[in-house]
């Protein structure tokens, strides 16, 4: 069976992809088929019927299991471009690889210590407008013992110390990091808090891997690449904002649905590059608060060291 016999009688299945689905798929192919247009006629080449049809295919079948075509090139001959499908499990599983192959250079951090750590912010208007960017500096004590320097949104907040009874979490303590599960069926199930087949069991789990991303701390080795495939294996994981600049570099999402956090990924690397969050100001409309001016915020780490003092930086 060749690929138009495929695309024709797929297409007409009763369980076919949605019209809206159609379109998306149609989209990207005309998006791929253009890509790989101007690449041939650079080489004086035509555009195969069969790569036509293979992009038709690979468009609609993504259209209809949600996942992101993505045009890419081999490093070895950057004018010939491929197509891959790449899914929000896939995503998750390479950036867990990709944080055990990179590992960690920071310190084991002592309790009386501080997090240095410097983020990048960007705020832009779901219904559009000017974007606006911060970059921070904070100072936060590793047990909360100490009274920590936190700067956001260019202000800056004196932090007293945690009180006798508050506790973190996820912990910023290495010690109680390291308690944490690395077998990544142990970890989900941690994240789930013992709240497996609930309704909203799996948003919690995507919550709390949230948390643990969230912040500066730093991670025993296997940790965060745990997290990663704890996440990879909820069913309803899904990949968008697959254009999001991070600091400059093209990022990848992988969020879950009613959550308002979205991971951010380097398309290249997989290099975890940080949070997704689309927030709201509240406001007093006729007397009473509402939320509105609804945004999407990106906050990415560009540095951490850990540190003596408030103040020091390496």
């Amino acid at each position: 069976m060749d690929e138009l016999t495929m695309v024709r009688d797929w297409d007409t299945d009763e369980n076919g992809p949605s019209d809206q689905a159609r379109a998306a798929a149609r989209a990207r192919l005309a998006a791929a088929m253009a890509a790989e247009s101007r690449s041939a006629a650079s080489r004086g080449l035509g555009l195969s019927r069969r790569l036509v049809f293979r992009a038709a295919l690979v468009g609609m079948a993504a259209a209809a299991v949600g996942v992101t075509v993505v045009v890419a090139h081999d490093d070895e001959d950057d004018d010939t471009p491929r197509l891959e499908a790449v899914s929000a499990t896939e995503v998750l599983q390479k950036a867990a690889a990709r944080s055990r192959d990179m590992g960690s250079d920071l310190p084991i951090p002592r309790n009386d210590q501080y997090f240095y750590y410097k983020t990048y912010t960007t705020r832009t208007p779901v219904k559009g407008g000017r974007t606006r960017t911060w970059t921070d500096e904070s100072w936060m004590s590793v047990d909360g013992s100490k009274p920590s320097l936190r700067e956001e949104y260019g202000k800056v907040h004196h932090d007293p110390p945690l009180g006798e009874h508050h506790v973190r979490w996820p912990p910023t303590v290495y010690s109680k990091l390291k308690r944490m599960p690395t077998d990544p069926d142990q970890l989900l199930a941690q994240f789930r808090h013992g709240q497996m087949g609930a309704p909203d069991a799996d948003l919690y789990a995507f919550f709390e891997g949230s948390m643990l991303m969230m912040g500066p701390r730093v991670m025993p080795p296997g940790l965060q690449a745990a997290a990663f495939e704890a996440l990879s294996k909820l069913p309803r994981i899904r990949l968008d904002y697959d254009d999001v600049d991070v600091a400059g570099r093209r990022a990848v999402g992988v969020s879950y649905p009613k959550a308002s956090f979205t991971f951010l990924f380097d398309r290249k690397t997989y290099d975890y590059l940080g949070l997704r969050t689309k927030g709201s100001i509240p406001k007093k409309v006729h007397g009473e608060w509402q939320q509105t001016d609804y945004y999407y915020e990106t906050r990415g780490l560009q540095d951490i060291q850990v540190v003596d003092r408030i103040g020091q930086r390496r």
